[in-house]
């Protein structure tokens, strides 16, 4: 199954530098590929996650994976330096630096959620036992004053 995966990073990786190689000189503003960037940005790292998270450890499939890692690392170069040519030194970097910040708020936000849904729990969790403890201490009390009643 990782093999089938890689093989589909693989050839995001290839028809995304394809349309930006063909799309670089014509477009007019980097939006006009960041669909494509993003494709392979994120298939490049697929391709790096799937090679170092594996069970096979056969020399071919090694080889392969190694291989498609390197592929994918100098087409993302390639890509790199069309976009600072085209757009100016520093675009490519900013396009990164601006995409990590972003996975880096994300994450940041998934943090932030957990913790709460994990608060909302705990204060859930310390209401129902507050409550079972005064139903409890009520159940005693109205107990304890039947028992007198009925003594009296």
């Amino acid at each position: 199954m990782v093999f089938g995966e890689i093989v589909t990073a693989i050839a995001l990786v290839k028809s995304s530098v394809d349309f930006i190689k063909s799309n670089i000189n014509t477009c007019k503003d980097i939006s006009e590929i960041a669909g494509q960037i993003d494709n392979l940005l994120d298939a490049e790292k697929e391709v790096q996650k799937k090679r170092f998270n594996k069970n096979k450890l056969s020399i071919s499939s090694v080889a392969t994976e190694v291989l498609d890692a390197k592929l994918a690392a100098e087409e993302l170069y390639n890509v790199s330096v069309l976009v600072d040519q085209r757009f100016g030194h520093g675009t490519w970097a900013g396009i990164l630096s601006e995409r990590k910040k972003r996975i880096d708020e994300m994450k940041e936000i998934e943090k932030e959620r957990i913790r709460a849904k994990k608060q909302q729990q705990e204060e859930l969790i310390e209401m129902v036992s507050l409550g079972f403890i005064v139903l409890t201490i009520l159940g005693a009390s109205f107990g304890a004053i039947y028992i007198l009643w009925l003594l009296l």
